[in-house]
């Protein structure tokens, strides 16, 4: 049978490009800071960089001769290994059966999914919004630094420092809002995957035992196979007519906090609505 890992495995990377946000645009800056690096940071706000003190060549060292101790010290003693016990007999059994083989390929599984679908078309759109939520707050920053900038001469030091840590200040809050909407995003995703991840290989047991199979193989990794052996298309239909659809999580709430509150929908129950649940902050 096709294994749950793999099956995992291949669905993740076929059902949606789940990954971590990257904003366009975004100025990689305040190494320094350490928290702040892929989002713009204002430049006044960032220490010089220190010049670092250049090493000095080391000193190459004779090497040792063939007779000295330290070359023979080198040499690693070779020590006698304990005898190796003796195993007894494997009593035999009955031999497995005749591999009957099917392939299957789980990304055109996941392609023809309509849960698939909906779920890619939903997160899809909540990371668009993301991205243009980020892109416009850097936008913000930016503007505010030139604007600090323009009034530097005809401020005080300390009007100045306050402005930065002002502006410092809302690049972190920012920050940590984006970081988790995109957290948030991230785990409604593997709520609608895990759920199409279960359906998907009780079905593929079913379809394979419909058709006396006893091994399943990923069809990407076979170098030929006849049509008869595919059972995707049947897999993808029988998917769709058990799984139409998937429980997203709405996007204002969190994943985590409707787990930990013991009302997260199933299959079963996937027409009940599910109760409000605040967003972590």
């Amino acid at each position: 049978m096709l294994r749950k890992s793999g099956i995992r495995l291949l669905a993740a990377t076929a059902l949606l490009g789940w990954g971590t946000l990257v904003v366009p645009g975004a100025r990689a800056q305040g190494a320094a800071g350490g928290g702040n690096a892929g989002w713009f940071v204002p430049k006044a706000t960032q220490p010089p960089a220190a010049h670092a003190p250049q090493a000095a060549a080391p000193v190459p060292l004779p090497a040792p001769t063939a007779d000295s101790e330290e070359a023979q010290s080198q040499n690693p003693p070779i020590l006698p290994l304990p005898p190796v016990p003796k195993t007894p007999d494997v009593a035999k059994s009955a031999p497995p059966p005749a591999p009957i083989i099917g392939v299957i390929s789980v990304p055109d599984v996941m392609r023809l999914s309509s849960a698939a679908q909906q779920a890619e078309r939903v997160l899809g759109a909540r990371r668009d919004d993301l991205a243009r939520d980020a892109q416009k707050e850097q936008a913000g920053w930016r503007d505010e630094q030139q604007k600090l900038q323009g009034q530097a001469r005809t401020m005080s030091s300390d009007q100045i420092q306050a402005s930065e840590r002002k502006l410092q200040e809302r690049v972190i809050a920012a920050q940590k809002d984006f970081r988790n909407r995109n957290r948030i995003i991230q785990e409604a995703a593997q709520v609608s995957l895990g759920q199409i991840e279960r359906e998907l290989v009780q079905i593929i047991r079913q379809v394979a035992a419909s058709h006396g199979m006893n091994l399943v193989l990923h069809r990407e990794q076979v170098a030929l196979s006849q049509e008869s052996l595919d059972i995707t298309q049947q897999v993808a239909s029988q998917l769709n007519a058990v799984l139409p659809t998937v429980f997203i999580p709405a996007a204002d709430v969190d994943p985590e906090v409707l787990a930990k509150s013991g009302t997260m929908p199933t299959t079963a129950d996937a027409g009940t609505p599910a109760p409000a649940a605040p967003a972590k902050h």
